[in-house]
């Protein structure tokens, strides 16, 4: 290689400087960037994720929670005598991971009305009932405790959905129609005929004196006509039922009918707003279903038998059991109100045309927990008789995971149940109550 020149080795000279340079530079960078960074972490911090239990004292931390004024007492968290509970009860009311293969009777949120089968899988959404205290027979075991989910109380700044000495008129969107003289029934006739117009259920109710109490109209006015009756009328749109709430499109068409029926026989109208009523909708619907719940005890057979549904018709006659058309069994009170009911554990239904024929590996009871008043009482017998049938049947009583239940859990479930029904009582909401009964048919 020839002799370089004065440029060329000035060139090269300035090159080095600057591959220098660039090196220095990133190297104080990078000294500078790790220094922030130690001492940004220098103090050491508590891993959240480890720590979330437990406070800064040691002690278990206590979850944030509201109120609703009917709040669980769990004696067992306590003493920790439950052991094989999966989780503890922190709030007033706990909603259960509902089984995918069977729904509870919940709300759909879209307000559209849902085909609900809730024997259409393994096993039904199963929320073990209490044991008698006076039972002998205990079989213990491990038990996934479900959780039941309920929002709050409204705080005094929101419009609660039920409250007040006119429970039922807090369910229902009230339009009232006056006027002086009474009117004709063959008049009334024209909102009657109506009744099934706006997707949720409607009564009329009328006054025959201004001082009278309300009392329902009947259907076939028409088999009374001209005769004048009633002076004051008042059109009862219900707000929910267990397909969602009244859309507001369906108040809209009730009170346009209210006013315009008014208007034809020169009465008086009085409609709430709809926007509001549609909210009070909402919040009602929103309500029950956080209390809507279906609780249920598995009996499963042992090994690889199976219960014969001759057997199973004969046993549940035999304890007043009634099968139905749709192919369960129901039990009844005096009064004809089914308190709970008996399924298939797999999916085909006990039909009267099949059931002498059918085999299946179990069998669930099961207590459609807002239609029932009394709801200890009534899980204490639904309790005893699935241990009667476990026994005669040589079956296991079981959850929704195949677990045997535990007296700890299945005290537990108990305490969440009652829980859900005092909520709904301080609501003026009964369990098993006319009110209940129309919002969870």
């Amino acid at each position: 290689m020839g002799n370089l020149s004065e440029l060329q080795i000035s060139l090269i000279g300035v090159g080095i400087v600057v591959v220098l340079g660039v090196i220095v530079f990133n190297w104080t960078q990078q000294r500078r960037y790790r220094r922030n960074a130690e001492q940004a972490f220098s103090r050491e911090h508590e891993d959240i994720l480890l720590g979330a239990g437990v406070s800064a004292k040691g002690e278990e931390r206590i979850e944030p929670r509201l109120s609703t004024g009917a709040e669980l007492h769990d004696p067992e968290s306590e003493t920790g005598a439950d052991s094989n509970a999966s989780s503890k009860v922190t709030g007033p009311v706990q909603k259960a991971n509902v089984h995918p293969a069977l729904r509870s009777p919940s709300r759909p949120k879209t307000g559209k009305a849902v085909e609900r089968n809730w024997f259409k899988g393994p096993a039904s959404f199963s929320v073990p009932a209490r044991r008698s205290a006076d039972e002998d027979s205990r079989r213990e075991g491990a038990v996934v405790q479900e959780k039941f989910n309920m929002s709050a109380a409204p705080s005094g700044d929101e419009e609660r959905p039920v409250e007040g000495d006119n429970a039922s008129d807090a369910v229902d969107y009230v339009v009232q129609i006056a006027r002086e003289t009474p009117f004709a029934d063959l008049t009334l006739a024209d909102v009657l005929d109506r009744k099934s117009d706006f997707s949720k259920p409607v009564r009329w109710m009328g006054k025959r004196e201004a001082d009278a109490s309300w009392e329902e109209i009947p259907a076939d006015t028409r088999s009374r006509e001209g005769k004048a009756s009633y002076i004051n009328l008042k059109g009862c749109l219900q707000l929910a039922d267990r397909a969602g709430p009244v859309s507001e499109v369906s108040l809209r068409e009730f009170r346009d009918m209210a006013e315009s029926f008014a208007a034809r026989v020169n009465a008086t109208a009085h409609c709430p707003d709809i926007h509001k009523s549609y909210s009070r909708a909402l919040m009602l619907d929103e309500f029950c279903t956080q209390v809507d719940v279906m609780a249920g005890i598995n009996i499963i057979s042992r090994d690889t038998s199976v219960f014969t549904g001759a057997k199973i018709r004969v046993m549940a006659e035999a304890c007043g059991f009634k099968l139905g058309d749709e192919g369960m069994f129901h039990y009844r009170d005096e009064n004809n109100i089914v308190l709970f009911s008996l399924g298939n554990y797999e999916p085909p239904p006990f039909l009267p045309d099949s059931i002498r024929t059918l085999t299946t590996r179990g069998i669930t009871l099961f207590l459609d927990v807002p239609r029932v008043a009394n709801g200890e009482r009534i899980f204490n017998q639904m309790v005893h008789l699935a241990e009667t049938f476990s026994e005669a049947l040589g079956g296991l009583m079981v959850d929704d995971n195949r677990m045997p239940l535990s007296d700890g859990g299945i005290r537990k479930i108990k305490q969440q149940l009652s829980s859900i029904q005092s909520v709904m009582a301080a609501r003026s909401i009964p369990p098993g109550g006319q009110i209940a009964l129309r919002l969870f048919a």
